[in-house]
């Protein structure tokens, strides 16, 4: 297989495929790196960071629908310091030649920015993802994604700050998600991460309350798909800033339809939580499926319009 076929270049990003997991499915690597080779990666994106250890939501946090996988793990991690202490190094020890992405998240604007002071430290970190869109947090996260004046601004800071491209993570939770994306790009964002979980909820019928014990939790999964490439379309229309897709990719199929849509990488999330193995399988797909469909190369899926 050709590298140059599935060679993707983005902003800080060289990826050999653009195949990657989503941030929160596979922590910091190790336990993925025990299933496979973290090489055959486009890149990895590691666990949301806040700027103090968080132990997250109380449980259940997770259970399944007829419809996804519904979260609520409320931003558990190791806090700044021992990402970038511990965890960075451990895969910049393994695996030097994979682009780590970091993700930012905060309940301030100037918690945000201190993570990613606290982040650019590391001199493993390709990029930042700046999660502004998690639904399962009481404030920040969501609250802080959806004033478009409220994104430019914590963007702007951001970017000033991070020694990397800043990638912002967009919220679905939002009449008009070109409003948001545009904020962000006003802000001097390199690209977008898009989308992130609807709000959701579920009930169990015994105890007559919801399954999750904060309420309502993040639902990700297949449903999410056909919403994820609506919205990314939408957003490639108005703005020439590269999109790393995410939402119910489980197929090398889907990886494509993404691409055609306007997304430039992937991220694949719940898929994860079914088969560990999902993101080799998919990057192992994707010749064959491109010689079925009859495409050479992905950079020419940048040339599809509709």
């Amino acid at each position: 297989m050709s590298e140059k076929r599935l060679a993707v270049s983005l902003p800080g990003l060289d990826l050999k495929n653009p195949v990657m997991p989503a941030s929160g499915t596979c922590w910091y690597g190790q336990e993925f790196a025990q299933r496979f080779d973290l090489n055959l990666l486009g890149a990895i994106v590691i666990k949301s960071t806040t700027l103090h250890a968080r132990a997250g939501n109380p449980r259940p946090r997770t259970t399944q629908t007829s419809a996804g996988w519904l979260n609520a793990n409320g931003l558990q991690n190791v806090g700044a310091q021992a990402t970038v202490s511990d965890k960075i190094p451990w895969l910049a020890q393994h695996y030097p030649d994979l682009p780590v992405i970091a993700s930012a998240a905060g309940f301030s604007v100037d918690e945000y920015v201190k993570v990613v002071t606290e982040l650019s430290k590391s001199p493993h970190i390709k990029a930042i993802e700046l999660n502004i869109s998690c639904p399962n947090v009481q404030n920040g996260g969501l609250a802080m994604g959806t004033d478009p004046q409220l994104v430019t601004q914590l963007t702007q800071k951001v970017v000033a700050t991070s020694s990397v491209p800043v990638y912002v993570k967009l919220t679905p939770n939002i009449t008009d998600i070109t409003a948001i994306a545009r904020a962000a790009e006003a802000g001097g964002a390199s690209g977008f991460m898009m989308i992130n979980t609807l709000t959701g909820l579920s009930i169990d019928l015994k105890t007559r309350k919801p399954a999750l014990a904060n309420g309502t939790g993040g639902l990700s999964g297949p449903a999410l798909k056909p919403i994820a490439l609506a919205m990314i379309h939408r957003v490639h229309q108005v703005s020439n800033l590269p999109i790393i897709g995410v939402g119910g990719i489980s197929t090398a199929e889907d990886v494509l339809e993404m691409l055609m849509a306007g997304a430039s990488a992937v991220q694949v999330g719940a898929a994860n939580f079914h088969d560990p193995l999902s993101c080799p399988k998919i990057v192992a797909q994707l010749p064959t499926v491109m010689d079925y469909y009859g495409i050479k190369t992905l950079s020419e899926l940048k040339e599809v319009t509709f």
